[in-house]
């Protein structure tokens, strides 16, 4: 069983920033795809950024195009960390964010995804 624990998130002004950690205790994320979502509330969950498993041409980053160029997604695989660096934040950015992992996963779609964090809020005021 893998064990997801987000931490990082809080309430930041907008235009601000924010860098959210998903660590996995235990467990080597090496070979998996791993993903930040988010769910605000009223609203579906959404893929915010993924890294997918290795492909025929390697690994597929994706990005929402909501926080494209604001965003960034990185792995720090020797500590089974992934972060998420969230920049010019934005009141509409406000839900909770969760990190997911697979094995197969190739895009940033929530039902690729087995292995879910318990999620960390992220509120950003005006």
């Amino acid at each position: 069983q893998v064990q997801l624990v987000e931490s990082g998130g809080g309430l930041v002004q907008s235009g601000g920033s924010l860098r959210l950690s998903c660590a996995a205790p235990g467990f080597t994320l090496d070979d998996y795809a791993i993903g930040w979502f988010r769910q605000a509330p009223g609203k579906e969950r959404e893929g915010v950024s993924c890294i997918s498993t290795v492909g025929s041409s390697g690994r597929s980053t994706y990005y929402a195009d909501s926080v494209k160029g604001r965003f960034t997604i990185s792995r720090e695989n020797g500590k089974n960390t992934v972060y998420l660096q969230m920049s010019t934040l934005k009141p509409e950015d406000t839900a909770v964010y969760y990190c997911a992992t697979d094995r197969w996963a190739a895009g940033c779609r929530p039902y690729e995804y087995d292995y879910w964090g318990q999620g960390t809020q992220v509120t950003v005021s005006s």
